[in-house]
């Protein structure tokens, strides 16, 4: 037999198996199953879009800097200007 002819891996002593499901179907949902279903309160107000979106993203983060002792800059995330208080 020629080397061109002869196959790069021998799969004949390795059974091809199917791939496996993570866990039993019979337990599918059942976390959304049992979570309390929760009344929506009430209308939200619509976000803007577009230009307005970009005006108020450009409001928050350069015209009301929030700063902290120091006058250092207060990330997005950062509670400490609600905490202050009046």
């Amino acid at each position: 037999v020629s080397p061109a002819l002869t196959p790069a891996h021998d799969f004949s002593r390795h059974t091809l198996k199917m791939g496996k499901v993570h866990g039993s179907l019979a337990r599918a949902g059942k976390v959304k199953g049992q979570t309390p279903k929760v009344e929506p309160s009430g209308e939200k107000k619509k976000l803007p879009t577009g230009r307005a979106k970009k005006r108020m993203q450009y409001n928050r983060r350069f015209v009301n800097v929030a700063t902290a002792a120091g006058g250092k800059k207060l990330g997005p995330n950062s509670n400490a200007a609600k905490m202050a208080g009046p």
